[in-house]
């Protein structure tokens, strides 16, 4: 049997490992080596492509998702051969364990020395179940996991940096995270943290406050490794917009969490909002306006199928180029002077004329309206063709399909929205590749869903940035992301505290 003596001083050693450890990192780091990131969870890369621009190293990634591996590994391994095809393998994080990664992808055998910035969104899956005790039973002993079936996947990203080490992490999330089943999760994975020897602290921000054309909220955490001797700070927002309603009631839900609870402020820091001082956010105009429209659905000839990224489609000449639609074209190391090839749209042609007729802001009880109008319309005129059709009959309820669209206008409100081009987007979803009426573009003549580059221009990845797969996988990829740059604001800060500066 072990001593209670012997178990100590074990612990001892593993803590005087881990301080050596995380100072030779530091070392190295402030000695002019460049920091290495682990991405886990990583999708396509709008985390990685914020830190690499910035100056880090992406050195490995962890993605489920086999398009969105290979969409991580062409972009931030380009040069092809045997390993990039490892970086491109799509890996369960449930069942890759962190010596394994750190083998397949050819790193050190001393597995605490590789990796120095581990950041990542891990999904929130079955946390409300798991509690406190629990959470640090796996957070101290990363095989446990193995043995606990709820499969939480946050207890397998607290089990790769207490195995990996490293001097500093991000995690982001939305802002749910703050009340999601009776639970602060982002609290609770701080006082982990904690105790593992990390300073620690979350906040609430919004992409648009950084120079993204989208108001999309975000839960953000960041810890440093106490030998860093910097306490943990959020880049200052460089750009203003006035949120709807919508984002600031959900924001109040989610801080409910904090409410009389004095010691969630030990980690918690207000959000800084901006001052309308800043330049206006980026708008829907200023992201899109320069890209190639789109028409040909209008005309009849749209090709049917899946949409693939054969077709480079030039940029147009005779258009104003904003300064962010210049910055996506001149990304460095994504730059892109030719033309897009995933400029590609979905086809709806019972919906054209109905995206024509709305009025910008326009959400579905509008749109629901537009379509029985045209409908009533079509009935006009075929009375006045001689032909007319009664209510009640087979022919009258086969004209209302192809014209209007099923859904109850009183039950799904946010189910359409065609964008303001004066102001930035609202927040783009997975799920843009089933359907998309949550961004229909500005632009009534071209009437029409935004394209999977539209997509990206949105979330702020530059137009050098390919993604794997045809048009859903792409749409899929790109609204799970992270805004490219957002990531580079906290990379920015993040860099400059490990520095040192």
């Amino acid at each position: 049997m072990v001593s209670v003596e012997q178990t100590l001083f074990s612990e001892e050693n593993q803590l005087v490992a881990t301080d050596s450890s995380r100072k030779q990192k530091l070392n190295r780091i402030r000695g002019g080596g460049i920091p290495r990131v682990l991405d886990l969870f990583a999708g396509c890369g709008g985390l990685s492509l914020g830190f690499h621009t910035a100056g880090f190293e992406i050195v490995g990634s962890v993605e489920f998702d086999p398009l969105a591996a290979k969409s991580h590994a062409l972009n931030f391994h380009k040069k092809p051969g045997i390993l990039q095809e490892v970086h491109a393998q799509a890996r369960d994080i449930t069942k890759v364990e962190p010596e394994q990664l750190i083998a397949e992808l050819q790193m050190s055998s001393d597995i605490e020395n590789n990796i120095d910035i581990i950041i990542g969104g891990p999904p929130c899956q079955a946390f409300a179940r798991v509690g406190r005790a629990k959470l640090r039973e796996v957070a101290a002993h990363p095989e446990a996991f193995l043995q606990d079936t709820r499969g939480n996947l946050y207890l397998r990203y607290l089990a790769y940096i207490r195995k990996l080490q490293p001097i500093a992490l991000l995690m982001e999330n939305v802002p749910d995270i703050l009340n999601y089943g009776g639970h602060n999760i982002a609290h609770e994975i701080c006082e982990v943290l904690s105790e593992m020897g990390y300073i620690c602290k979350y906040t609430i921000s919004n992409a648009a406050y950084y120079g993204a054309p989208q108001m999309r909220e975000r839960m953000l955490l960041i810890a440093y490794t106490r030998e860093i001797g910097a306490e943990v700070e959020f880049p200052l927002p460089t750009h203003w917009v006035e949120l709807p309603k919508g984002y600031e009631g959900s924001r109040q839900v989610a801080l409910k969490a904090l409410g009389g609870n004095l010691f969630t402020y030990m980690f918690y820091t207000p959000p800084l909002e901006p001052s309308s001082v800043l330049p206006y956010a980026i708008t829907a105009q200023e992201a899109l306006g320069d890209l190639p429209q789109i028409t040909l659905h209008l005309e009849g000839k749209m090709k049917r199928g899946t949409r693939r990224f054969n077709q480079q489609i030039p940029y147009p000449t005779n258009v104003t180029i904003s300064p962010y639609a210049r910055m996506m074209r001149n990304w460095p190391e994504f730059a892109n002077h030719e033309g897009v090839s995933d400029h590609v749209i979905r086809s709806l042609p019972r919906d054209y004329d109905i995206f024509r007729r709305m009025n910008s802001g326009d959400q579905y009880p509008e749109a629901y309206q537009h379509a029985l109008d045209l409908f009533h319309e079509r009935l006009e005129q075929l009375i006045q063709q001689g032909n007319s059709i009664q209510p009640g009959t087979p022919e009258h309820e086969k004209l209302k399909r192809e014209i209007v669209p099923p859904y109850d206008a009183s039950k799904f409100p946010n189910k359409w929205r065609k964008m303001e081009p004066d102001k930035p987007a609202r927040t783009l979803m997975a799920h843009l590749g089933k359907d998309g009426y949550s961004h229909i573009h500005y632009d009534s003549t071209q009437a029409r869903t935004i394209s999977v580059r539209e997509a990206a221009r949105l979330q702020s990845f530059p137009d050098g940035f390919e993604f794997c797969g045809t048009m859903n996988p792409a749409f899929r990829q790109i609204g799970n992301a992270v805004p490219p740059l957002l990531s580079l604001a906290l990379a920015k800060k993040m860099m400059d505290h490990i520095q040192g500066n």
